[in-house]
């Protein structure tokens, strides 16, 4: 059975909880005006004090891979059908790539 003072219970209750979150919502989005641009050039700084640590890195993980890639390729060197080239390429292109990677970034970024 319909009970309008149940109804309206609910309504007062609804409308209370509305206002709450508007008040809640008004707030969070007054803490959260800052300057824009001085968080993204403290965020472009950051990157780019990185980057040398970055590049750094790219080319030990290049000097693990060559290590990795000849003693993969010294392993098929005896093998009768030529897979010995195609792994050597292989390898030797991954690390190429790791090498030409930081040189292009580097270009492209000005750093």
């Amino acid at each position: 059975m319909y009970n309008p003072l149940k109804y309206l219970a609910f309504r007062k209750i609804h409308f209370f909880l509305c206002a709450c979150a508007c008040l809640l919502f008004y707030q969070l989005a007054n803490a959260q005006t800052a300057d824009g641009n001085n968080g993204i050039n403290q965020a472009n700084t950051l990157v780019r004090s990185y980057f040398e640590t970055g590049t750094q890195l790219m080319y030990a993980v290049g000097a693990i891979l060559a290590l990795i890639g000849a003693i993969r390729v010294y392993q098929l060197w005896g093998s009768p059908n030529g897979e010995a080239g195609r792994a050597a390429a292989g390898w030797f292109g991954s690390c190429v790539f790791l090498v030409v990677v930081s040189t292009i970034i580097k270009a492209m970024f000005g750093l």
